[in-house]
């Protein structure tokens, strides 16, 4: 496993952390407040509506819950390919990617108008739905995170060590898959159903996971003290760059694909051309704003082991990822259904007009507060438990100079 020089501690008690709760806590309450809201006045408060079903929440649950597959990859590299440099990480990687999963699956629960169905999607499955499947595979999630957390730290249970984090590895995939499978297979939607959403969600999840982590652990060492070396920031630096060009890729397989079919032309043109805020946020903030500029501010010489270049780059990749899946999920619904083939349709059930969505502040709020029940589960897990390394310098993470 990792170096003998390395040890583990829990974070002080001091006014910082007392301090970061505080701001946390206002957001979870705004997220309870909107929460409640909804619950009493009706979804009519929100900009969703019968066309777009899925607005704001959704887009900060999924971010959320494919963010946490993804962290959890910087640990299996250390376990499933034995690179030593990323296993003092793992105890973080696992407890993050837990965090990130409860604040997304609580902001779908709120989001449910009735939270208390959860009960029956848990208790009767239809294995034909992909919903139901993915149900499965959260829990699942969480409980190998919790038993690699387990191997992690007792060392007694050593000899569990790789096969717990191949497992969690193998089931992150799935999950994912899952995931993606959740649009792949929605055939009514021109913009969703495609196969390849599958990959591209695994590759998102690499992008967005990885951007969190070295956020969170960058301020986790700034904040306590503790000193993280160039070595640690640099291949996390070049591991992102590696997994936003993967993105990148899929995405111009997948639009490339959809202009080759004569039938998808239409969402195609309106995606990239015709879609207004769609088309903006496509082109401005996920392309330029949450590839090229991460990109170009990871791989400038003069940026070189500059850690405020590294932040922004993680902070654009996040911002361009939520643009990404806003495309995705409500640009989707938001082009309209094609119902006879060849003709046009008009209704006065909105058949054949472009779907609008306004999200509303209750909206943002809920997701807001998903993000902050993420934050506080890391912050208190790494103060009670010993999660976060004494030191991650040069000297320690890297002894032998990549040799």
């Amino acid at each position: 496993m990792a170096s003998q020089a390395i040890t583990f501690s829990e974070t002080k008690q001091g006014k910082g952390f007392f301090a970061l709760l505080a701001v946390l806590g206002v957001f979870l309450l705004l997220g309870a407040i909107a929460f409640f809201h909804a619950e009493h006045h009706g979804h009519y408060v929100t900009g969703m509506n019968n066309q777009v079903v899925w607005g704001i929440p959704h887009v900060f649950a999924i971010f959320l819950i494919v963010a946490a597959s993804g962290a959890l990859n910087v640990g299996s590299i250390g376990t499933v390919f034995g690179k030593k440099l990323y296993q003092p990480m793992g105890r973080l990687s696992a407890l993050l990617a837990i965090s990130l999963l409860v604040g997304g699956l609580i902001v779908l629960v709120l989001d449910l108008g009735h939270p208390d169905r959860l009960i029956v999607a848990m208790t009767t499955y239809n294995f034909k739905s992909i919903f139901a499947w993915n149900i499965i595979l959260y829990n699942g999630f969480i409980a190998l995170s919790a038993i690699y957390i387990w191997t992690m730290m007792d060392r007694h249970a050593k000899d569990f060590y790789k096969p717990a984090g191949v497992a969690a590895f193998t089931w992150r995939l799935i999950l994912t898959t899952g995931t993606g499978s959740i649009f792949g297979f929605l055939v009514a939607r021109e913009f969703y159903n495609s196969a390849i959403l599958a990959p591209l969600f695994i590759a998102m999840s690499f992008v967005f996971g990885l951007a969190v982590f070295i956020l969170v652990l960058y301020f986790a060492y700034k904040w306590t003290g503790r000193e993280l070396g160039d070595v640690v920031l640099n291949r996390l630096r070049y591991l992102l760059a590696v997994f936003i060009g993967a993105v990148l890729l899929l995405e111009l397989a997948r639009h490339l694909t959809n202009l080759y079919i004569a039938q998808r032309v239409g969402v195609e043109a309106f995606i990239l051309r015709d879609g207004g805020i769609y088309t903006q946020l496509f082109w401005v903030v996920q392309i330029l704003l949450g590839s090229i500029l991460p990109l170009s501010l990871i791989f400038c010489r003069k940026l070189k082991n500059n850690h405020v270049a590294l932040l922004l780059a993680a902070v654009f990749a996040i911002i361009g990822g939520l643009a990404q899946l806003y495309v995705i999920l409500i640009g989707g619904q938001a082009y309209p259904l094609t119902l006879f083939p060849g003709a046009e349709v008009s209704s006065d059930y909105f058949d054949g007009a472009i779907n609008s969505y306004s999200p509303s502040i209750w909206e943002i709020m809920l997701g807001a507060g998903g993000v902050a029940l993420a934050l506080v589960m890391v912050t208190i897990g790494v103060k009670v438990l010993r999660f976060l390394p004494q030191s991650l310098s040069d000297k320690v993470a890297d002894p032998h100079g990549g040799k």
